[in-house]
């Protein structure tokens, strides 16, 4: 039997994943919103029989035991922990900082019989799932040197807000650098363990966002990684070129390479005269969405397709089988990421090349106070 779902965010993810949803048997029963008329203009269009701008009306709601999150990442952390309490399993997207991502471990790590995963539809793309596998099988020997480009419109939203907020969790690194570092994660079985990298913001002001008001998240990224076993990892992320999009992931190894362009995937081994297409793309057959890229909107179609999968064998609404959601990544993974971004960010202001050091307990809130206190007392 398939959960009742719960909705947070009335933004284009929140537009595409109803219908998502619906098309796959899932009943969405609430929707919230940040205001009601925002909430009820949503749910008015995609047919959710219930809106509020109340978080626990939608955690507390009968027919809801699966809630998607999918809100400003400062927000994220707190709606995750509560419905975790509550006893609803979570598809929530990630939070603003290291510390909330492991608040939101801690809490998932509690309740175990409840699915708690992220949001990266990246790891559901048919092309990076073959990939997955074929690195695992060997195509490309051993695995040396990643290289990544994503490159494409600006993220801002029209109107001044989180988008372009670098501590709110704004910006090209935190929104598609963090997915990035997660689906190399995947692929490669590797953590980064040293980073550099450089952090912009070239567009500070434009027509709609300018007076007092300055955007502080970036738009351009480029870092490097160390991972485990030598690999080596190259990031190039740029969103100042409107009216295109550039998703290529490439994995070079000893023998071969591997290449995801887009939604397709193409390989060549050594010796060969070029590369050929292992898997091209199915293409999307919904309504065109102008705000979700072709790759996380596939991806996340899949994901939706697992899920169906991971509940619909069980009575029990709040039952779930790991397999079909196996390659989603973690609440851990979410930790790691958050971890590496914070990590590039620092590396960014130095200059040097910084550590990745996974938070193994969270930090005393008052440890700035008790230093300032030890240090009056000498």
């Amino acid at each position: 039997m398939l959960p009742g779902v719960g909705v947070f965010g009335t933004g284009s993810t929140a537009r595409v994943l109803v219908p998502l949803l619906k098309a796959e048997g899932f009943e969405v029963h609430a929707l919230w919103g940040q205001s009601e008329e925002e909430a009820g203009c949503l749910a008015r269009e995609l047919g959710i029989p219930f809106h509020t701008s109340r978080s626990d009306d939608v955690l507390l709601h009968q027919d809801v035991d699966l809630v998607c999150i999918s809100i400003p990442p400062s927000m994220t952390r707190q709606i995750a922990v509560k419905a975790l309490g509550i006893g609803k399993n979570v598809v929530c997207e990630k939070a603003a900082t290291a510390v909330d991502s492991f608040k939101m471990v801690t809490a998932a790590r509690y309740y175990p019989q409840l699915l708690s995963i992220m949001g990266n539809t990246l790891r559901f793309l048919p092309a990076f799932v073959a990939m997955h596998q074929l690195l695992a099988e060997g195509y490309v020997g051993k695995i040396q040197v990643c290289d990544v480009r994503v490159y494409g419109p600006s993220l801002l939203d029209p109107s001044y807000g989180w988008t372009c907020e670098e501590l709110m969790g704004g910006g090209g690194l935190h929104t598609v650098g963090s997915s990035i570092i997660d689906i190399l994660n995947y692929l490669t079985s590797t953590r980064a363990h040293r980073v550099h990298g450089l952090v912009r913001t070239f567009v500070q002001q434009n027509d709609l966002i300018q007076g007092i008001r300055r955007i502080t998240s970036d738009d351009f990224c480029f870092f490097q990684m160390l991972m485990d076993g030598g690999l080596c990892c190259t990031v190039t992320l740029n969103f100042n070129m409107p009216g295109s999009f550039v998703h290529e992931v490439m994995v070079v190894g000893s023998t071969g390479r591997l290449v995801a362009r887009g939604a397709e995937l193409y390989g060549q081994r050594n010796g060969s005269k070029g590369e050929e297409l292992l898997l091209g793309d199915s293409g999307w057959v919904g309504p065109e969405v102008k705000e979700m890229p072709l790759p996380q909107l596939l991806g996340l179609s899949s994901m939706v397709k697992g899920l169906r999968q991971s509940f619909q064998d069980y009575e029990e609404r709040r039952s779930w089988a790991q397999g079909p959601v196996a390659m989603a990544q973690t609440f851990e993974d979410g930790l790691y990421v958050q971890t590496v971004v914070e990590a590039v960010k620092r590396s960014s202001c130095s200059g040097e090349w910084e550590c990745v050091e996974i938070m193994s307990q969270e930090p005393d809130p008052n440890h700035n106070l008790c230093e300032a206190l030890q240090r009056n007392k000498n």
